[in-house]
């Protein structure tokens, strides 16, 4: 991220992308955390900090800022069908260790995201296929555009002020794993606020891995919009997963 490319505005933070970007992705984190671990009245913060995700480079860069973080056409067609194939068989590993190692107990990533849905209330009457439109359509359309924006757009290029693109790709790919703790491995219950170590780490592990290639999706085909179209596949599939396979009947 060249500084030449922040519009004036962004200069009253010191002139540093990466300080920025950093104290955004605290504050991500933060809303995340709060939703995800808070009473129900805090679970719009979730999909208020995506939107958010998306608005940062209309704010802070300008036009040729936008492109060079990705948010421009890819350079060829073919990486939305690679981007297509590889979201749904990164969903469908992260299921199948899950299912494997902890089958439809508490250390299940995929349970614990299940349990977070089902913290909605009115849903416990509504048939499988009907939930899974209702919680896949805004899944398709938030996480991955302001997630990719932000991890492998904004906040990548911005710690290219100090490291190089690969070990800019291996951090912010470790930093979109770590915030996903949230989702599972620290876990709200009816007794409060419990910690999966083991499974955990595990998933964090996967999430790095998705995430990084999210990154190689950006990195070869130049624009961010194959990315969020593997993201888009990973949660379709995942879904899939928790409301047709794991879901209780």
């Amino acid at each position: 991220m060249q500084k030449l490319l922040f519009k004036t505005s962004f200069h009253s933070f010191g002139n540093s992308g990466l300080r920025v970007a950093l104290l955004f992705a605290f504050l991500f984190a933060t809303m995340r955390a709060v939703a995800m671990l808070g009473e129900s009245s805090y679970k719009p913060l979730l999909p208020a900090s995506f939107v958010l995700m998306a608005l940062l480079p209309f704010i802070f860069l300008t036009r040729n800022g936008r492109a060079t973080i990705g948010m421009t056409k890819a350079t060829s067609p073919k990486y939305y069908v690679i981007a297509l194939l590889y979201g749904a068989l990164a969903a469908s590993i992260c299921f199948g260790i899950g299912y494997l190692l902890f089958g439809t107990g508490p250390d299940n990533w995929f349970m614990s995201i299940l349990k977070f849905y089902q913290r909605n209330p009115g849903i416990s009457d509504m048939p499988r296929s009907q939930l899974f439109i209702i919680f896949t359509i805004p899944a398709m359309i938030f996480s991955p555009i302001g997630e990719e924006i932000f991890f492998r757009g904004f906040l990548q290029d911005a710690m290219t002020e100090r490291f190089n693109v690969q070990i800019s790709i291996v951090l912010e790919s470790l930093l979109f794993g770590v915030v996903h703790i949230f989702h599972h491995g620290l876990i709200r219950t009816s007794l409060g606020i419990e910690f999966y170590p083991g499974s955990a780490l595990l998933w964090i592990l996967l999430m790095f891995g998705t995430a990084y290639g999210f990154a190689m999706m950006r990195k070869y085909s130049a624009s961010l919009w194959p990315a969020m179209t593997a993201h888009a596949a990973f949660n379709i599939v995942m879904n899939f997963f928790i409301f047709f396979v794991l879901y209780p009947t």
